[in-house]
């Protein structure tokens, strides 16, 4: 009997960690969700709810009239709103999927490649370049587009941000946890690199793409420099952008429930996206532990 209590305490206690782990995740996630409740309110409460003090967490006469404000505010210039919502969402795609294609390519190399000539000192360069801010580059970027007369078109908003380091990095870290009997294999059946790439590099990567979407499309979605630099007509203005100039000024504050629902518009196409490939996400993470 005495030794039966003791077990009978190890094993309450077992019982009961797994309780506490999922009330904390609970309340861990319910605070990372409150932001996005609160913008979510925000856009549908009437003008006079928007400045009660001490403010609500909850909507006494949900409305729809911010979004109808925020059209009408953005069809006083000669654009329609769906321009900008198609140029945001043109140089979003475009820009994601060649950035991906390009990192992917160029991680292959260096990660499996071991006779590359000056494959070291080509990684050592990303690594270095990650060190810099993005402002270093922002005279030599403009000077390069006017350069080549890509000023004022969708080239001049997706061909510099194809450039990036970060992306290199993280797929040639990733494809160097696999071993390389996959792919002599595949070289003693006959495969060439193209074949090699296409039918084993691509799969094999497949869950680090995700991550790299999530993370470039959230940097292109809400990048407002380079459109304000690299165009100079209202039809080539990106949603962010043109969302951060119309509700700038002495009329932010009574555009205020308008702001509260372009700011809804400008996160719900990332949320989407992070929902649709969280599970790709997990399974990166889950891959990144295997040596």
């Amino acid at each position: 009997m005495a030794t039966l209590v003791p077990s009978l305490r190890r094993r309450n206690k077992v019982e009961k960690e797994p309780i506490g782990i999922y009330i904390f995740l609970t309340v861990t996630g319910a605070l990372m969700a409150l932001p996005l409740y609160l913008m979510v309110i925000q856009s549908i409460k009437p003008i006079e709810e928007l400045f009660l003090w001490p403010p609500r967490f909850y909507v006494m006469r949900p409305t729809l009239e911010n979004y109808t404000d925020l059209v009408l505010a953005a069809s006083r210039t000669w654009v329609p709103f769906t321009r900008y919502v198609f140029n945001s969402l043109f140089v979003t795609s475009v820009s994601v999927v060649l950035y991906v294609i390009i990192c992917c390519m160029a991680a292959y190399p260096l990660a499996k490649m071991r006779k590359m000539p000056f494959a070291a000192a080509i990684f050592n360069a990303c690594l270095a370049a990650l060190m810099f801010a993005p402002q270093v580059t922002v005279i030599p970027r403009y000077l390069t587009v006017a350069g080549l007369g890509l000023i004022d078109t969708y080239t001049a908003l997706i061909v510099p941000g194809l450039g990036g380091s970060f992306g290199v990095f993280f797929m040639k870290q990733f494809l160097e946890q696999y071993p390389d009997a996959l792919l002599e294999a595949a070289r003693m059946d006959g495969a060439n690199e193209w074949q090699i790439f296409r039918n084993v590099v691509i799969p094999l990567t497949r869950p680090a793409w995700a991550t790299l979407i999530i993370w470039h499309s959230q940097t292109v979605w809400r990048d407002t420099w380079s459109p304000m630099v690299f165009t100079t007509t209202e039809a080539m203005k990106t949603l962010p952008l043109a969302m951060q100039t119309m509700f700038s000024g002495e009329l932010v504050v009574a555009r205020q429930g308008a702001a509260a629902a372009a700011t809804f518009l400008e996160s719900a196409p990332l949320i989407i996206l992070f929902i649709i490939s969280q599970r790709r996400i997990i399974s990166t993470m889950a891959h990144a532990g295997i040596k």
